[in-house]
């Protein structure tokens, strides 16, 4: 059937809670497992396209399972247009908002049709939005939370044997002396060729913020991931105005518009998009815009499946975020060579669930 002639014909969302191998304590609270939604978008081509979204609580899964298969009733039967689809929510949702679980539900059915389209083309996503898989950078995002400087130490050589030259630290502790001191022990443990990204979480206050940056000069950090609120888009422009280090924002703008804002503002050196609340597919290509008209590189947050196509085809591309976090419920994880991750050659994503791993972790 030809791809313009297939319809949409159902929505199903399963709810899982998955073990990680390295729970995560951060600056802005912890990440004890990874509550995820999976999507099945199914077709009249006989074609399903799948995705999934990370709910951050378990608290959240039901009530995303349940918007998502409740949408249901807003897309059966329309042509398999992902564009024309996002369009569709984007408008049944106007007056609600298109944040928090809209945004995510919304999300879910884009990345689920892009899925479900590149199959039905034959073709990788990448490939479909017009580039060659090719190899992205990525750092290890797998740990390195609130642990203190031995643990970070032992950690970081941990996650750089696994074939990384590059990690991301959680800082936020209690003072900033003991920021420091697990800073110098990573770079201590990991020596001066690995790249070290560290993140604060949001944790804290601008004037804070502004004395911890400017005290890490020197230290031989990438950059510095949300100091403050993420949506203090003005009170991270005073921190940049300050840091030594280049400041790193975005995984908590929801869609294109909140981007545009933090970048307006002048509140970032770098931007991090979330696959998820910066709009699925759909909300990344116009993301990808934005970060090429102003010069801005472009890393991903999360998602590395999907985010290794959506990397291959941004001209600005910067780095992946790696965790393994979906590995378990999927029948071939993704696979990282040198450091970098590339985009599977098979058609769509990439992405088939463990059949039986999904029904051991249904929430």
């Amino acid at each position: 059937m030809a791809c313009e002639a297939a319809k949409l014909r159902g929505l199903r969302a399963r709810a899982v809670n998955v073990p990680l191998a390295r729970p995560l304590q951060t600056g802005g609270g912890a990440v004890a497992t990874a509550p995820l939604v999976l999507v099945d978008l199914q077709t009249d081509a006989g074609i399903t396209g799948s995705a999934y979204v990370f709910c951050y609580t378990p608290l959240a899964l039901a009530p995303v399972a349940r918007l998502i298969e409740t949408l249901n009733g807003v897309i059966a039967g329309l042509p398999l247009a992902p564009l024309d689809i996002a369009a569709r929510l984007q408008s049944t949702f106007r007056l609600l908002g298109c944040q928090g679980i809209v945004g995510m539900a919304i999300a879910a059915v884009d990345m689920a049709a892009w899925d479900a389209q590149a199959k039905v083309a034959g073709l990788p996503l990448a490939r479909l939005l017009g580039a060659a898989p090719r190899p992205v950078p990525a750092y290890n995002s797998n740990g390195l939370g609130i642990v203190g400087p031995d643990k970070a130490a032992a950690e970081a050589q941990q996650l750089v044997a696994e074939g990384f030259d590059a990690i991301k630290l959680r800082l936020g502790y209690a003072d900033f002396a003991a920021d420091l001191a697990v800073v110098r022990a990573v770079r201590a443990a990991v020596g001066d060729a690995v790249q070290v990204m560290s993140d604060y979480n949001q944790c804290l206050s601008v004037p804070e913020a502004k004395q911890r940056v400017t005290g890490l000069d020197g230290e031989g950090l990438y950059w510095i991931e949300e100091p403050t609120r993420c949506d203090d888009y003005e009170g991270h422009a005073e921190i940049r105005a300050v840091s030594p280090v280049p400041i790193q924002l975005g995984e908590n703008c929801w869609g294109p518009h909140d981007m545009e804002k933090a970048l307006a503002a002048g509140a970032c050196d770098y931007f991090m998009a979330d696959a998820m609340k910066i709009g699925g597919v759909t909300g990344w290509l116009r993301a990808a815009a934005l970060a090429e008209a102003r010069g801005v590189p472009l890393s991903c947050h999360l998602f590395p499946e999907v985010s290794a196509h959506l990397l291959a085809a941004t001209s600005g591309r910067h780095w992946l975020e790696y965790v393994d976090w979906a590995g378990p419920i999927l029948r071939e994880p993704l696979v990282l060579e040198g450091g970098a991750a590339t985009a599977r050659e098979a058609p769509g994503v990439g992405l088939a669930w463990n059949e039986d791993a999904v029904a051991k972790y249904l929430a």
